[in-house]
């Protein structure tokens, strides 16, 4: 579900859906979702200042609370 989430919300920001990719890595304690855009749409996907980054971190976040696991975005360029 976070994953859906995550590349809904990045897609809706870039200006190439398609280079948009997560990939999921399950620990036994977190879940690490890593963030690919194309290299021209990294800056729309991070924000001035890391904004739009810690928002999507904050939607997250409060996403998988009901889990109880803890979910990090990495994003990669």
């Amino acid at each position: 579900m976070e994953k859906d989430l995550v590349e809904y919300i990045a897609k809706s920001l870039v200006d190439d859906p398609s280079q948009v990719d997560v990939a999921v890595i399950e620990g036994e304690k977190s879940t690490i979702l890593e963030l690919k855009v194309a290299s021209e749409d990294i800056g729309k996907v991070i924000g001035k200042h890391g904004r739009i980054a810690k928002s999507i971190r904050t939607v997250l976040q409060a996403a998988s609370a009901r889990t109880g696991k803890r979910t990090v975005l990495e994003i990669l360029d």
